[in-house]
């Protein structure tokens, strides 16, 4: 599966950590019938694009969600009415023929699947530059520390949604990280990205993903880190989040920009 930065996180979802104050979202660990599970990308890189789908399984049931393998799937861009035809290219996994995102352009995702529809829009934000990535060393209660700062100038007068992700010597690290520039517009952003564990290393290779993402977008990674911190859990896609998908589906689509860092560890 291809695991270019603009599609890490669309092949492995992970928890956030967040710095705005929101509702805790209450989990409901009880048993439910099987729900779609839609999760798929646009970015301003090159494509292809996929979109994931699956069925969500109970809480107490194995964390392995069957692949969802019959179902006709279409990104249109609404912005030019350019409209692809997604191909399964491995078992629930559904990837663009010819589609390239753009920034300002607006995206439109159709899933049919056992007679029932499922979409989504998302709108590209304008990037945002990522200026480079410094590293600090703490001591915490584990011992020496080593956390990656991020630095960039936000935009003044627009407001802006970030997720960033970071995947350390080729392996996502299970945390990720989304911030608002509600209290900060137009300010040079120097941001620390807290793992809950020491996963940063001196000559350690990192692999730092800053997304500009809608609100939506960050509203469901926002909700989803209040999920798995209330529930103590580790789960691919919890019930609760709220999805930009209608239907009932779970999961999310998202267009936005993308920007990496790889570097080691300093």
């Amino acid at each position: 599966m291809n695991l270019r930065p603009g599609h890490l996180y669309g092949v492995l979802l992970v928890t956030l950590l967040c710095v705005a104050c929101k509702k805790i979202i209450q989990v409901h660990l009880n048993d439910t019938s099987p729900q779609i599970v839609i999760e798929g990308n646009v970015t301003d890189d090159a494509g292809p694009y996929q979109v994931q789908i699956s069925r969500s399984v109970d809480y107490t049931a194995n964390n392995v969600f069957p692949p969802v393998t019959d179902a006709t799937v279409s990104i249109t861009d609404s912005t030019t009415g350019e409209k692809d035809i997604l191909m399964q290219v491995d078992s629930g996994v559904y990837e663009t023929q010819f589609l390239q995102g753009h920034p300002k352009h607006t995206y439109q995702l159709l899933v049919i699947e056992d007679g029932q529809q499922y979409s989504a829009t998302s709108t590209m934000p304008s990037p945002v530059k990522l200026d480079s990535v410094t590293f600090e060393e703490n001591t915490g209660f584990n011992g020496s520390e080593i956390t990656a700062i991020v630095n960039f100038q936000d935009p003044p007068g627009v407001v802006n949604y970030y997720q960033f992700t970071e995947a350390v010597n080729g392996k996502a690290v299970p945390d990720i990280f989304v911030f608002d520039d509600r209290l900060s517009d137009g300010r040079y952003i120097q941001e620390p990205l807290f793992n809950d564990t020491a996963y940063l290393l001196p000559g350690s290779g990192l692999l730092l993903t800053m997304n500009c993402v809608d609100e939506n977008i960050y509203n469901y990674f926002n909700e989803l880190s209040n999920v798995t911190a209330t529930a103590g859990i580790q789960s691919t896609t919890p019930a609760n989040p709220t999805s930009n998908i209608n239907n009932g589906a779970m999961g999310y689509f998202s267009a936005h920009t993308t920007t990496f860092e790889q570097l080691y560890v300093y």
